[in-house]
Order: C-alpha cells, then structure tokens, then sequence
C-alpha cells in the first residue's frame, strides 16, 4: 500500500479533528459547513478503498453503529455521586460554614463555580486518548454503555488532543440540546403527530437512549465537561487546572466558570446568571460550586450520596403544576382564534402564573385537555408560560370547539382544510380592531408614542375609534381629555406624535397595515419595489410572485389585501390625512453589507437605533437583536453590554460607530 495514502488519510484526520476543536470548543469555526463535509466525504472515500486504514477513532466513525441490539452495562473507575442542593443564599452561605469547619478555620481555600447545565449526565473513558466507551451515570456505580450515542457528538473528541494526554481518565459532563434544536425537534414531532417532549433534559434523555445512533446523529446534541473521575499518568492539583487542561486535550468546558475566592463572590455569580439564564442558547437550572483544591476535596470526603466538597445552587423551578379552571379564546389583528387556559394561579420561575398559552385547537386535543384538568406548566424567560401536559385528568367534558367569535358574535371559520388556525372573518369585529390598532401605533411600525393598549381599549369602548384612519381623521384634543389620566399636555403630546407618524417611510405603512405574512423585512423589500402605495395596491399577483423575497403565499395574502373594498377606502382615507405613501430611495450606497447580518449594542452618537438599523435595512443587509455565529458585525457604541463580550467570545467583528459611517458613502 502507498505509504502517501496512509499519510493522507491521517493529515485529513487530523483536520477534521482541528476543525471540530475550532467549532465546539473555541466556537470559532476556520471553514464553511460545506468545506468540512468535503473533508469528511474524501475521508470516508479513502476509507472504504483501503478498509485496512479504518480505525475506531477516525471521525468518520461517529454513525457507523447503525442500530445497537440494546445496552450493556458499564462500571465506572470511581462512583459518579449526585450534588446536594441548595435553595437560598442562606443554605449556600450555611454549606460554607459546614466547609470552613471540616478544612479546619483559618484553612485557606477557594471556589470554581460552573453552570448547572440542565442535561443528562455522562462519564467518558479515554485510554491512551482514545475514546473506548461512553456510559450514562445510572446508579452512580454502574451506567449503561451509551458509546455509540455519544460518539454522534461532535462536541466530544474521539481521540484527545495535544502531547500532555493521559494513559487513562475518566471525564464527566452533561449531554444537553441547545433551544433552538429542542424547538425544531417537536415542531417536527408535531408535524408527525408525535408526543412533545417536555423540554430539552427529556428530549436529550431520549435520545440517548435511543437504540439507531443514526436518529440520535439527527437530534443534535452537545456536550460539556466539568467533573473529573479516575486517572492515570496526570499531576492535577486543581479543579480550575482541570478545566485549563480539558481545553488543551480537545474537550469543550463552559466558557463561563469562574474561580471564586470567598462565598462573596460565589454568591455574586449565582445573582449574577440567575439574571442571565435567559440570554444562553441552553437552559441552566442553577450552578455548582466547587472547592478548588482536589487535596481539600479528598480531605472532606463524601457522605453516603453526596461529596461535602461541592454543591448545586438551584434557581427558582420554571415548571409548575396547577388546574385548569377554564379554557377562553382570544381574537387577534388578523381576526387568529387563539385559546388560553385561565389557571389557578401558581408560582412558577418567580412569578404567578393564571393564564397559559394554548397555541391552537389542535394543540387541546392533542393534549387531551378539558377544564378542570390538573397540568403541567412552564416558563422560560420572557415567553408565555405553556401547557406542557395534562398530569391528571379531573375535566369531565371534552373540549369543543367555538362556532362564534367571542368579541363579535359572528361565525368562526378554518379557512383551508389544511390550515391549524381558526379566524372571525368579520372585518368589523371590535377585537380585531383593537389589536390592529396597537400593531399600527407600534415602534417598528408608525411609532405613535403614548397610543398603548390601555388608550386603545378606551378609545373603541368610547367609539372615538372605528377604523385605523380614524386615529387622524376623528381623533381631537376634547376626545382624550375624557380618558383617564388625561390631562393638557399628555393629550397634545399624542396629537403631536400621531401627525409626527404621518411622515414615517412607506415601508412603516405597510407593516402597519398588519397584510398577513408582511413582517418587517417583506414591507422594506415592497416599498423599494414599487416606491409608492398606489403602484404595490395595482400590483398584479405575477408582479409580487416574481419578487424573490415575497413567494406565492405571501403575494397571494397582499394581492388579495389590496383588493378589498375597504383596504381602498383605507388607504384613501389616509392620503386624504396626509399620511407619507411614497418610500424615500436610500441617500446611501453600501458595497460590503448586502446579505450582512448587523447587531448593534451601546448607545449611539451620530444616529438613533432605529435610523442606524433602517441604514442597514436600506443598504440591503439585515440586523438583528442578538449576537451569534452567523452574526457579520456588531457596531459597538458607548456603554456596549453583554452583546459585547459574547461578540468577542464568537469572533465576531466589531466596529465603533464613526467605523460604521464609514461603510456609507453619499449617492
């Protein structure tokens, strides 16, 4: 056999392997997904001419295990032990004391805090760094040998890095989903008419148990490691040394442990990612502090279940269980049937919880849910909490369906057999109005400041209010002076932001229109198309068909909205008022933002947020509100946030604010 094949074969290898510590442990990707395919397709090539060459840790070997027969069960070097749990800085502050006496007082010692991933946990066993068996933790003693699962991961090297690799080691860490995935995972179950996994701990506990390592491949699941088992050939002193190391070897750690001198600073960092769970792409569920020093750890030992040298700090729990008490609609702009369930109020995340989102109709019945009905629930962030399951059937009716709309009276229709969405179909139906009211005054859409929920609500119940023309059109000083908390100036401070909305550009007014489909970047691709609003209401289906933003369904909604008898009225009536229908043509001209992904963080001088990113929109780019990897800039201003720091972690490009005028020049 040619010695340059058997090279050639171990240099791509070695690639792959330099690739995948780029990607998922520095989180700074050297090549595109299609360059990395091509090197993993030319390995794979070379592998099945020379059979011979194949060995277990090669990359391409991460999905040869097909579909295991079943589980056999592993034993771990040493115990994997669960964490005691704390629920208050108290209890923490008290878990110190416990640990200042047992290292005797006056004993100097030190903490490394890492984020309690909320995943499964997993035990890697490396001998002569090659990956030999990956087990789940089990009973703490014994484990299921899961190692054709846990080689789908690309996050977990087959074979450690670097010239300083120990002759054995066990490493452990938690198997997690990232949120996208979990979403796209049960949207696709949905689909399927599959059962919904609870969130992403259950959804990454399942495929891990799952026996086609293959399926397992397609659910995408990551890794890190934080814990330390049994080892041979290694001088580690420190957990925090540990972590340094982990890095060196090829294996992906948080990014954001820390080393903690005092229980001060401990608890800081528990304040501090309890506020920030939310802006990570996994759930956290609290954080685990550990002593440093692994002479300390061996000193206090363990209980019978748990080590005395480490402890989980846990947040307030984002599930809860509650009853149903009754099930009610909501009607949207675009006249959408939403169901709600009212819920006997709970806690849950910190926050009482009485209503929960629904989704749709389909989603009840796929639920089994009827009123009365004992649930699970959660929240997650800034997201409406939603019914997860149904723990105890108490309802004694099923649930049916509406034939009228709650706010108006007037039948409720599916649209399209194929459609999940139920909608009132009566233009006139005051909830519609509503909603479509407060979309129209809305920052992205004509910015009418002081026109909120709670003025609308008042201005159609006092019927000062009928149509969205209305608001130029009827709307006077003496008409808000009978709101509430309505005086003189509050009253014309609204009167002078509503005739300052007339002169927002054309693409505002068409987002504010509320067109099903249209969102934001499909009304600044309309208004660039055609330049005013009588040009885009006698646009033919053909002409938005063959816009390459827009599509059939999209130019078959504006086609059919402008072709209403009422849209023209409307729109009539709002040229009458004077509001702008013309889009002002870009007064710059970019060469290097098209197809750019802009974020912008900080406070700006030369611009407002909202004129930097319309720059941006007009320069044919994208923004967006948050960093990631697909992320092409972040234009930096003072006082920059954690948008910043997470820029600099991807690798993003950053620029200041005169850097960013300088993109533009003037037509």
């Amino acid at each position: 056999m040619p010695i340059q094949i058997k090279n050639k074969i171990k240099l791509i290898r070695e690639k792959i392997r330099k690739h995948d510590y780029s990607y998922y442990v520095l989180s700074q990707p050297q090549v595109s997904d299609k360059e990395y395919d091509d090197l993993m397709t030319e390995l794979k090539l070379l592998e099945d001419k020379y059979p011979q060459l194949r060995t277990d840790d090669s990359p391409s070997q991460r999905l040869s295990a097909g579909i295991s027969p079943g589980f056999k069960t592993v034993k771990h070097k040493n115990g994997m032990f669960s964490l005691d749990n704390t629920y208050s800085i108290d209890e923490l502050a008290s878990w110190d004391g416990r640990v200042r006496k047992g290292l005797g007082n006056g004993c100097d010692y030190e903490y490394v805090v890492e984020l309690k991933i909320d995943g499964v946990s997993a035990n890697l066993t490396y001998s002569k760094g090659k990956l030999i068996v990956g087990s789940t933790r089990g009973d703490g003693q014994t484990g299921e040998d899961i190692t054709a699962n846990i080689k789908t991961i690309r996050a977990i090297p087959l074979a450690l890095m670097g010239k300083s690799v120990p002759d054995f080691i066990e490493i452990r860490g938690e198997v997690y989903m990232d949120k996208k995935d979990f979403s796209q995972l049960n949207k696709e179950r949905m689909d399927r008419g599959e059962t919904l996994f609870a969130n992403p701990r259950n959804a990454t506990s399942g495929s891990l148990k799952l026996l086609d390592s293959n399926i397992v491949a397609g659910r995408h699941l990551n890794f890190f490691a934080h814990s330390l088992g049994a080892y041979r050939s290694q001088h580690i002193n420190t957990q925090w040394d540990f972590l340094a190391r982990l890095k060196d070897w090829g294996v992906r750690a948080n990014m954001h442990s820390a080393l903690c001198r005092n229980i001060e600073e401990v608890i800081s960092y528990c304040h501090k990612w309890q506020q920030k769970r939310d802006e990570l792409s996994y759930e956290i569920d609290g954080v685990v502090v550990k002593l440093n020093n692994l002479a300390q750890q061996k000193g206090l030992g363990f209980t019978a279940k748990s080590p005395r040298w480490a402890v989980a700090y846990k947040f307030t729990a984002r599930q809860a269980t509650t009853e149903v008490i009754a099930i009610k609609i909501n009607v949207g702009r675009t006249g959408v049937i939403t169901p709600t369930a009212e819920l006997k109020p709970v806690e849950c995340s910190g926050v009482i919880i009485s209503n929960a989102t629904l989704h749709n109709f389909d989603e009840i019945e796929r639920l089994g849910l009827r009123e009365g009905d004992r649930v699970l629930i959660e929240r997650a962030g800034d997201v409406i909490p939603k019914v997860v399951k149904v723990v105890e059937q108490k309802g004694k009716r099923p649930y049916n369906i509406p034939v009228k709309c709650p706010a108006c009276g007037e039948k409720i229709v599916k649209e399209k057999e194929e459609d999940v969405a139920y909608r009132c179909i009566n233009s006139d139906c005051p909830a519609q109005l509503e909603r479509a009211l407060l979309h129209f005054s809305s920052r992205d859409a004509l910015d009418i400041e002081g026109m909120g929920e709670a003025v609308i609500n008042q201005l159609v119940s006092l019927n000062l209010l009928k149509s969205l023309a209305d608001i130029y059109t009827k709307l006077k000083l003496e008409d808000l002076l009978k709101l509430e908390l309505f005086k003189e100036k509050k009253a014309n401070n609204l009167l002078s932001s509503i005739e300052k909305s007339k002169q927002q550009p054309l693409d505002r007014l068409i987002f504010a229109l509320g067109i099903r489909h249209v969102g934001q970047k499909s009304a600044y691709t309309l208004a660039e198309e055609f330049g005013d609003m009588c040009k885009l209401m006698h646009a033919k289906f053909e002409e938005l068909d063959r816009i390459p933003e827009v599509g059939q369904v999209m130019a078959g909604a504006i086609f059919d909205y402008f072709n209403l008898s009422q849209t023209r009225r409307l729109i009539q009536e709002l040229k009458d008022a004077g509001v702008n229908m013309r889009q002002q043509r870009a007064k710059f001209k970019i060469n290097t933002l098209t197809g750019k992904t802009v974020v912008f963080t900080g406070e700006l001088v030369g611009f407002s947020r909202a004129e930097a990113e319309e720059l941006v929109r007009q320069s044919k780019g994208f923004t967006s509100s948050s960093v990631s990897s697909k992320t092409d800039f972040l234009v930096a201003g003072a006082n920059a946030g954690t948008k910043f720091n997470k820029a600099r972690e991807l690798g993003v490009k950053i620029i200041n604010e005169k850097e960013f005028s300088r993109l533009f020049v003037s037509e």
